[in-house]
């Protein structure tokens, strides 16, 4: 397994199993094939993080519930990813992105208040319908065929997730914990409805990682091969 490197200084952290709002897309070039792992990675690390966040910040209980359903089903799609980016000889990056990160601490600026609510909903709205653009370029233009099936498992479990926050606001009947997602081999997510063996979690700590808030940074380790078993 690789081993990630983390290092953060500030007045307040959150240890993290992982994290995803996802990043924004440049509107010329969106990402394609390993850079498309790359991304979806930061991403996932995002939504982890606010879905994390939202359980224990948010006063409703449906955004506390949507917050449960985006943390276990981001962990589950990172894993994938991590997998099938080792597969492939792919370097991930150690942490979101600047963006992601002024998102999630404006988040946690709003820890129990209305607000907090309704501006985690916005933030989730336009993170899933950024990330359904990303996919749907991949499953269009991606050249690696690994790569592109991956997405196209990723694509109904994002949808879902929009269809929770849709507009900013939380649709409780949608806000439902999946009993599990199911992923095939080289560490793709694939459809409940396959029959293929359930994914087995990873530890927490093997997608931990560290969100520091109040102004504080994320310290970008670069993650080397060299490191890995």
């Amino acid at each position: 397994m690789r081993t990630h490197r983390w290092a953060a200084t500030a007045l307040t952290c959150l240890t993290l199993s992982g994290i995803a709002a996802a990043p924004a897309l440049a509107a010329d070039a969106p990402p394609t094939d390993y850079a498309f792992l790359r991304t979806s990675h930061q991403g996932h690390l995002t939504e982890i993080a606010a879905g994390r966040d939202a359980q224990k910040n948010a006063t409703t209980a449906c955004v506390k519930k949507a917050g449960g359903v985006l943390e276990r089903d981001h962990t589950k799609l990172d894993a994938a990813t991590r997998a099938l980016a080792d597969k492939l000889g792919v370097d991930l990056p150690a942490a979101p992105t600047p963006e992601q990160q002024r998102i999630l601490a404006g988040l946690m600026a709003k820890a129990g208040t209305g607000a907090y609510d309704a501006a985690w909903l916005k933030a989730q709205d336009a993170a899933h319908t950024k990330t359904l653009g990303m996919i749907d370029h991949q499953i269009a233009e991606g050249k690696d065929a690994e790569v592109t099936a991956a997405a196209k498992a990723a694509r109904p479990v994002v949808a879902h997730h929009l269809s929770m926050v849709r507009g900013g606001t939380c649709h409780e009947h949608t806000a439902t914990v999946p009993d599990s997602i199911h992923a095939g081999s080289g560490g793709q997510v694939a459809l409940a409805d396959e029959g293929v063996p359930a994914f087995v979690a990873v530890p927490a700590m093997a997608i931990g990682g560290v969100l520091v808030a109040g102004g504080a940074f994320w310290a970008a380790g670069r993650i080397r091969r060299n490191d890995i078993r």
